[in-house]
């Protein structure tokens, strides 16, 4: 049977009721209502639970479109219930229209619409949150919406340079592991037979082939089973506090790799931040929601520490100084923007800035990386294969 969730307010006036009835149909809520001597204002039947993220069916796009399309919508004087409503029924994304149509029964019973998305975490952030309450309470929620959708699309673009520039090392090493194990497991137990029925004296290059060759054949399951220990044995290293420094820390320190991660950490830290303080979300509240979106530990505490100065009286600039994670440059200019009273601008310049330098970074990695991996590959495979024919040309100069 399903179950309704209904407003409704008493016959007799006062303040409006919300709840849920296990009904055969809305006649029969309204009908139950009724006879509590309450007047329905709205039945909608309950959406089953739903587990949404970004990653199990909503992607980032489909949140800015949304965003753009409300924001415009919103812009052209519709009401807010009716915007939801249009927005609930055009929304091509299964899962993101039952969440809107959720956001648009709580409206409708009452309440704000950043309260009403809070209800979401897993599809609408705190930091979308936070921005559409200060949109809702300076009644710039058009406003908030167009920068929200911005702030969504260049943190996706950001995303996807990262993931890019470690996709061509990642399939390089697949490659390279993949050639190894089939060189193993295949091509090296028949040169191994060959070498065993011609009695020829292997060379050390050949006979510590031959033993990886019969290791693997005979401990391939120890290999895999220690593979995957070793991974539980990191994630669960990582999740505590000092794994998570010790590893984020170790990032930033990687040789071309670690410029990459910082300069985009800078670009998320500022435009996140400049976003909220442009929005009218509060300092602290910025810090705090920046923080947890910083992705590296190291970067958090930074940040968390400059929200504590904040509290105390003091500048945002002097703890992330101290921290020797940002750049001087990136330092003296939100420096130079607490001074001046414009640091949402500043941010946002800071944020530009490095948006261009991880693009030169992702280029310089990739050239870096791309004949540093066809140089290991060939120097692993090539020392095998020629590890492999000593023996031969061995026998060769022999018979010769």
């Amino acid at each position: 049977m399903p179950v309704f969730n209904y407003s409704a307010r008493p016959a007799t006036g006062g303040e409006i009721r919300n709840g849920e009835v296990e009904l055969p149909t809305k006649e029969e809520v309204a009908a139950f209502l009724q006879r509590q001597k309450l007047i329905p204002v709205a039945i909608r039947e309950k959406e089953k639970a739903l587990s949404i993220s970004f990653g199990s069916g909503i992607k980032t796009r489909d949140i800015v479109i949304f965003t753009r399309q409300f924001a415009t919508m919103i812009n052209s004087g519709l009401p807010l219930v009716q915007c939801l409503e249009i927005l609930a029924e055009q929304t091509d994304n299964e899962k993101l229209r039952g969440t809107t149509r959720q956001v648009l029964y709580d409206v409708e019973s009452g309440n704000t619409l950043a309260d009403s998305l809070g209800k979401h975490p897993k599809v609408f952030s705190r930091l979308y949150v936070n921005m559409v309450a200060a949109g809702e309470a300076g009644g710039i929620l058009d406003t908030i919406l167009l920068r929200l959708a911005t702030f969504l699309e260049k943190n996706d673009a950001l995303a996807r340079k990262i993931k890019g520039a470690m996709i061509y090392p990642i399939v390089i090493l697949l490659v390279a592991v993949a050639a190894v194990g089939i060189l193993l497991i295949f091509v090296i137990p028949t040169f191994q037979q060959m070498f065993a029925s011609a009695g020829v004296p292997l060379p050390l290059p050949t006979q510590i082939v031959i033993a990886l060759s019969a290791f693997l054949q005979g401990y391939w399951w120890a290999i895999l089973v220690g593979g995957a220990v070793l991974a539980v044995l990191g994630r669960q290293y990582y999740k505590t506090d000092q794994g998570e420094k010790v590893v984020d820390a170790g990032f930033l320190k990687l040789p071309i790799l670690g410029d990459l991660l910082r300069k985009a950490a800078v670009a998320r830290f500022t435009r996140t931040l400049g976003t909220l303080v442009s929005s009218g979300v509060s300092i602290l509240e910025g810090l705090e929601i920046t923080a947890k979106t910083a992705g590296n530990r190291i970067i958090h505490d930074a940040v968390m520490g400059s929200r504590q100065s904040i509290a105390g009286g003091e500048t945002i600039s002097g703890p992330l100084r101290k921290s020797g994670v940002f750049p001087p440059m990136v330092v003296q200019m939100i420096n130079v923007g607490e001074q001046t009273g414009g640091l949402d601008e500043m941010l946002t310049k800071i944020a530009d800035f490095y948006d261009e330098e991880v693009d030169a970074a992702v280029s310089a990695l990739i050239s870096a990386l791309e004949p540093l991996m066809i140089v290991v590959l060939g120097v692993v495979v090539g020392g095998m294969i020629v590890a492999m024919y000593l023996p031969i040309f061995d026998m060769i100069s022999a018979v010769g």
